[in-house]
């Protein structure tokens, strides 16, 4: 129990549903509330199915390039250790995302559905956490359903977002993502870390 709280605690981190709303807000500013909803519903769809193909298809893609375990392990942690940071120190995924919009009809899939909900840490976090060498099928299956309720969760803080935003504000937001961006930031030294161990511990 305490591992899946865990698992859904990072993902949560990882997809950072709450540093979305200004990115949706500002994406969605010339719909009417209908409109908005139907966008909210098809970005986390287009989302899931986006982070779905990488739990699939991911690892067999490491696989047949032959990168092993322990290389994905460190990279990975690396990668989602920049990304962390990006969330702490950088300008802020909203407004490195909000920029970038410049056309309104297509926004469902950029920047919403990624990279600001599928995003590159989140596809690594999905990969890493549904490895055939660690995780029995049964654990994958789970870690999917785990992801399917985050992007349920994200979904619905979407469309209330208007209200949160609101209740929140622009400051509160940022405050949260970069809490989301430093417990990232642990995970990924403790993914490079143990890559390292496992890699000493075979050539040993």
């Amino acid at each position: 129990m305490v591992e899946v709280l865990t698992s859904i605690f990072f993902i949560f981190a990882v997809i950072d549903p709450i540093g979305s709303i200004p990115v949706y807000l500002e994406a969605t500013k010339e719909f009417d509330n209908l409109h908005k909803k139907k966008i909210a519903i098809r970005a986390c769809v287009i989302a899931f199915l986006i982070l779905l193909f990488f739990i699939v298809i991911g690892q067999l893609i490491l696989e047949g390039m032959k990168v092993s375990l322990d290389a994905f392990q460190i990279s990975g942690g690396v990668i989602l250790f920049l990304f962390a940071l990006t969330m702490i120190f950088g300008d802020g995924k909203p407004e490195q995302e909000k920029n970038s919009i410049s056309d309104y009809k297509h926004v469902t899939i950029f920047p919403i559905a990624i990279p600001s909900i599928a995003s590159p840490g989140a596809i690594m976090a999905v990969v890493l956490l549904t490895d055939n060498h660690l995780y029995t099928f049964l654990q994958q299956s789970i870690t999917t359903l785990l992801v399917l309720i985050v992007i349920g969760i994200t979904c619905l803080i979407l469309l209330a977002a208007n209200k949160l935003q609101e209740k929140i504000g622009d400051y509160g937001i940022t405050v949260i993502s970069k809490i989301m961006g430093l417990i990232l930031a642990s995970y990924a030294v403790q993914n490079i870390l143990s890559g390292i161990s496992d890699y000493f511990s075979t050539t040993a």
